[in-house]
Parts: C-alpha cells; structure tokens; sequence
C-alpha cells in the first residue's frame, strides 16, 4: 500500500522508516556509487531529511520499505536551489505551486508496479495539494524511468554527457496518465484516494500503526 508521512511522524513507522534508509543507501551509494554519506547503520540521509518533508512510501506486506519519494515546497530549502542553481542559470525555483521531488528509491527486487504506485502518489499529491509541476534533478536512468510512466520533464537545464549527465527539470501529472497509471500499478483510483486521505486524517492513525 502507499504511506503519505511527513518527517516528523516516521518515528510512528520504524520498521518502514529503517529499511527505507537502508534502501537508501545500497541504492544510492553501493549500486549508483553517488558520493552520500553513510551512517553507522547503514542509513543514507541528508540535511533535508531533517526538515519534516513529505515522504510517500511504497509498503510491502511484511511491513518494510518497497520503494519511495521525498517532496519539499519550493518555498523553503531545497536540494535544487542548494547544490543545482547553475543548471538553472542562478534563477531559484520557488512557488507555493511547485514541489521539489527526490530521493527516488526503489527497493531490491521492486517491480514496474512499485514505480508506477509511486508515480500515482505524485498525481494524487498534485492533484490534492493542488500544484503545477514538481522539480528535481535526474539522471539518464530517471529520465528513462519518467519516460516509461508517461512523465517527460520540461528540461530547465544539462551539464555532462553520456551517463555522466546531470539535469534539472519541471514534470506535471496530466488528467491522461492517470488511467494507464492506474492499470501499471494494479491499483483502482478509488483506493489511491482512500489512502491519500487517511495519511491526513489523524483519526486512522492507530489503525495505520497496527499495520506498520
């Protein structure tokens, strides 16, 4: 199932949150070889995990991380204006109706339909929080991952070459991905709805930790 959780609830979570970092790091660092910071167990995290950003969570049965995303308003700090403004020209992304996106992680042995829950997660936050575009910075390797949801961004900027290539971009969920999405994923709308508003309903949260 998805989880929508905010930083400063995951302690409600610890079985997700863990493997989550855990995942974090044997992606990031031990499979892409990106320079992150490893703690001593064996968590990847960074100074915007700090700052109470909305995770979405793919849950598998057992309770433990399958796949997630981080998302931060432009209007505070982010990893995009922080580390990335010269792809950008020095022009800071900030809007109220622009989230930054991050931190795309997808656990060992996860499936195209934890990548397309994922990308569901985004429309829903889109749709409910009622933004434009969502900001991040891609790889080759998301860009392909994007391109197989339907999901093509607005290339703000490039530097490098081959797979060496590091972009900055703008993606919107379009009404149009929604229903291929959907089918990709195995999920009906109205239960990615019930899941969406449940994570803001804190009258389910003792139901929502029963599961975790």
């Amino acid at each position: 199932m998805l989880r929508y959780i905010y930083g400063d609830d995951l302690h409600h979570f610890p079985r997700l949150r863990d493997t989550m970092f855990r995942d974090r790091a044997d992606q990031f660092k031990n499979r892409l070889g990106w320079d992150v910071h490893v703690n001593e167990a064996g968590e990847e995290r960074d100074e915007y995990d700090d700052i109470n950003p909305l995770y979405v969570i793919w849950q598998k049965a057992d309770g433990s991380h399958g796949g997630s995303m981080r998302f931060l308003p432009t209007t505070g700090d982010t990893m995009v204006n922080d580390h990335f403004s010269h792809l950008t020209d020095g022009v800071r992304i900030e809007s109220p109706f622009i989230w930054e996106c991050t931190r795309f992680c997808l656990a060992p042995g996860a499936d195209r339909r934890v990548t397309a829950a994922l990308t569901l997660a985004a429309g829903e936050i889109m749709e409910e929080f009622q933004l434009k575009h969502f900001v991040g910075v891609f790889d080759p390797r998301m860009e392909r991952i994007y391109s197989l949801m339907g999901l093509v961004p607005d290339v703000l900027g490039r530097v490098g070459e081959g797979r060496d290539t590091i972009g900055v971009g703008l993606w919107e969920m379009r009404e149009e991905i929604f229903a291929p999405t959907l089918a990709r994923a195995g999920i009906d709308r109205a239960i990615s709805k019930r899941w969406f508003h449940a994570a803001f309903d804190h009258r389910h949260w003792d139901d929502m930790r029963a599961i975790a």
